[in-house]
């Protein structure tokens, strides 16, 4: 899998979250390893989300994990604090704001 085809499919995955509810502005920068590695950002602001191919220097919190990891999360297929602890997956900055995350892969999961 390609870089632009990892984001293509994050594209895909959270793009039917509905964010409308989401007042406060929320961004994430997406670090992926490995197969298709690059760095994306997704950030909701005034109730959209924005899914770029680009890097996010001033984000709310950065996850770094293989595009494989990022769709087993996605699917309801790996547990994130489990993923953490093993290594797999690293988070920084708010813990908080990382957690709205759940509201994009919620979605996914129907």
């Amino acid at each position: 899998m390609t870089y632009q085809e990892v984001v293509e499919k994050v594209r895909t995955m959270f793009g039917s979250a509905d964010v409308s509810n989401i007042r406060e502005h929320l961004a994430y920068q997406f670090n992926i390893t490995g197969e298709g590695a690059g760095a994306f950002y997704v950030e909701v602001r005034d109730g959209k989300m924005f899914i770029e191919p680009y890097e996010y220097h001033d984000c709310d919190a950065a996850f770094t994990c293989s595009a494989d990891l990022l769709f087993k999360l996605a699917a309801g297929k790996a547990d994130p604090v489990a993923s953490v602890l093993m290594g797999k997956l690293k988070v920084e900055g708010s813990i908080d704001k990382a957690m709205h995350i759940k509201t994009f892969l919620a979605a996914h999961k129907g």
